[in-house]
């Protein structure tokens, strides 16, 4: 594909703004060639395409740098899924304490002249990384440079920058993934892109002023009027990391291409309700990214034009306003240029594609679109679904669900049912929820066998890092699982989010996994917590030194008493129950 789109000045430009020799990675070489095909199909590319300003640092500086740095033979040995956990903390030690060439630093200087004091951001592009049947969505880490002070603190923060990066590769979810992927025995070097940080200064800020993710695919079909081929974006106010990050105390704005007005909230009271609240920006005086309200923005940097992406609302008698890009959707051509982008790269790809961009709009609606990211979209083909939904009789139905399902749709058999009891996890205190989250990790991974099917049910939400709003477990520790169900229970206003476009959610499709957000409010649901309570529960046989937490989880055997699941994305129902 690089050589059909890519021509010899764009080599030329490229090989000028890489820093030490080897390849430039699979993130920056998919940015490069979508950016060469939309400038070729794309029409409208040299008007509202902003022109990518990006640096390569090239994997033999990777290589070089553990070498030197004593790291050498302990990545050789995490080829070895015997020996692939070992000595990761000094390995991580070494790397974030490691040291440059003088040669390397004075390249890193130069290029941070050129940049003068425009915040940067280093991003991972290892070789593997963003690759067909390989994403690594989110295992490796991307650093904000706020870029600013004297030019020795500007090196030293670059650096250190680079070192989190390199770090990142001996992460346990890293190398996890790797392993799951049967890949730790491929040569992995890490490169990096760097790239100038879209956007403008505020007052003390810096941020684009909207940043997303979008889909070719839409694997989530909430209305009848959707059509998933025409693809899905995911919006947020400010820096993407609320896009592509799961933010358990926020959300964003779910957009389906072709029918930008359906809203999966539902109504007018649930759509105000789950509007994102807070934005990341980067704090200038302070010199490090941040989080901030909405609100307290718009109070402190009044150049700000809000009425793009956000609408006045009234709650007794206090107006404030609330983020929905309304006037973005309805009021530009915006979303029909994405969709005309996705479909693009799309059919150049030869298969689903899914982009990071960040956009800034004047006052008078006119926009420039930077794209910063382009990777196959991993799609799984449906399993095999029974043309007609199951009719068991209602004693036999344990989940019964319309809406909130994400994947490809299934009839199969469930051979074990991992349940977090929500009334009693909700009383554990903090420490003890994170002691049941490491056991649900042990019960999806005991005694794994291929071809076993295994279901999760937990309260709030799965992988969180606030345990007050449902189950702290790693992804590494439920990739196990074939499905995933949160339901809205432990206590109220705790709801499933569907998070589409994060790093949890990519995890989940890649890995072909069943999501299913149990909303208890919706008419025609049914969880019977009554049934689940009732099956034999196996755990106290599984963990017999962990008799504190037999209330908390029960871990279900279909053994005795089949258990069945059908799911229908397209239909939107689910139903799980016993024969």
């Amino acid at each position: 594909m690089a050589e059909k789109f890519i021509d010899l000045p764009e080599l030329i430009h490229i090989w000028k703004r890489t820093i030490g020799s080897g390849m430039i990675g699979g993130k920056a070489a998919g940015m490069l060639l979508a950016h060469a095909i939309l400038k070729k199909y794309f029409p409208k590319y040299e008007n509202i395409i902003e022109k990518h300003d990006s640096f390569y640092i090239g994997s033999d500086v990777f290589y070089s740098y553990l070498v030197r740095n004593g790291c050498w033979h302990i990545r050789q040995e995490q080829k070895n899924p015997a020996t692939v956990y070992e000595r990761l903390e000094e390995a991580k030690n070494l790397i974030l304490n490691g040291s440059f060439l003088e040669s390397e630093k004075q390249r890193f200087s130069d290029m941070l002249d050129y940049f003068g004091q425009a915040p940067v951001i280093v991003r991972s592009s290892s070789l593997l990384e963003d690759n067909f049947g390989n994403a690594f969505s989110g295992k490796y880490e991307s650093i904000f440079c706020v870029n600013s002070g004297t030019k020795e603190q500007r090196l030293d923060e670059f650096l250190n920058a680079v070192r989190i990066v390199y770090a990142s590769t001996m992460s346990k979810e890293a190398l996890a993934y790797r392993a799951k992927r049967n890949v730790l025995d491929m040569d992995e070097q890490m490169a990096l892109l760097v790239q100038r940080v879209s956007g403008a200064r505020y007052d003390n800020i810096f941020m684009p002023q909207l940043a997303g993710v979008g889909f070719s695919y839409n694997s989530y079909k909430w209305d009848e009027a959707i059509d998933p081929s025409a693809g899905l974006l995911r919006l947020v106010y400010g820096l993407g990391t609320r896009a592509v990050d799961r933010h358990d105390d926020d959300y964003t704005r779910i957009v389906a291409v072709n029918a930008p007005d359906k809203r999966p909230e539902g109504n007018q009271a649930e759509t105000v309700k789950f509007t994102q609240k807070r934005a990341d920006v980067l704090d200038i005086r302070n010199n490090t990214l941040k989080t901030e309200y909405f609100t307290d923005i718009l109070k402190e940097n009044p150049g700000l034009n809000p009425e793009m992406f956000s609408a006045e609302k009234e709650y007794n008698g206090v107006r404030y306003r609330v983020i929905n890009f309304d006037r973005v959707l309805s009021g530009t051509e915006f979303i029909k240029d994405m969709g005309d982008m996705l479909r693009i790269l799309r059919d150049n790809y030869g298969s689903q594609v899914d982009i990071e961009f960040t956009a800034n709009f004047d006052r008078e609606g006119r926009y420039r679109i930077n794209l910063l990211q382009c990777r196959p979209q991993s799609v799984k083909k449906a399993g095999a679904l029974s043309a007609v939904l199951p009719s068991p009789s209602p004693e036999k139905i344990i989940l019964k669900s319309k809406g909130g399902l994400v994947g490809q749709g299934r009839t199969m058999a469930v051979d074990r049912i991992i349940y977090v009891v929500p009334e009693v996890y909700g009383m554990l205190p903090e420490q003890d929820r994170y002691a049941a989250a490491r056991l649900v990790g042990k019960a999806a991974h005991y005694k794994e066998e291929a071809g076993r099917n295994i279901m999760l049910i937990g309260p709030g939400r799965w992988g969180t890092r606030m345990v007050q709003l449902g189950v702290p477990a790693a992804f590494s520790e439920i990739n196990t699982a074939s499905v995933i169900c949160e339901i809205g229970k432990m206590h109220e206003g705790l709801t499933p989010d569907l998070s589409m476009g994060t790093h949890f959610f990519n995890d989940l499709v890649e890995m072909n996994i069943l999501y299913i957000g149990f909303f208890d409010s919706l008419k025609g649901n049914i969880f019977n917590e009554k049934l689940l309570q009732a099956l034999p529960d196996s755990f106290g046989q599984m963990f017999p030194g962990e008799k504190n937490y037999g209330g908390v989880l029960r871990v279900i055997e279909s053994v005795d008493k089949k258990i069945y699941l059908h799911a229908d994305p397209v239909k939107q129902e689910c139903l799980v129950f016993t024969a």
